[in-house]
């Protein structure tokens, strides 16, 4: 499984109407991506117009290949690019370790 993370900082005072706009978009887009198998979003406490969505995609080509390469991604960029304050910082993680 392959983790990906990206570090979102939106526009100030745009976080409840982010947090479900993010909501739809992994809901009603990304969740139909092959490979998929999950996600999480986390808001900053200390910065609160900063974000982590975290993305599980079965390989790194479903996410750079046949997400990012589709119709679908431009659908996800419509839904959640109004609020970005930056491009957001994306990178890609594979499991070492963890905890039972």
């Amino acid at each position: 499984m392959i983790l990906e993370l990206a570090d979102i900082r939106i526009k100030p005072g745009e976080n409840a109407a982010f947090e479900k706009a993010i909501a739809q978009g992994v809901e009603t887009v990304i969740r139909e991506a092959k490979g998929f198998e999950g996600y999480k979003v986390n808001r900053s406490i200390e910065s609160p117009d900063r974000y982590l969505l975290q993305i599980f995609w079965t390989t790194l080509e479903d996410h750079t290949v046949g997400f990012r390469q589709s119709e679908a991604f431009g659908r996800w960029r419509a839904i959640v690019g109004p609020f970005f304050a930056g491009p957001p910082h994306v990178e890609h993680f594979e499991l070492v370790c963890k905890s039972a």
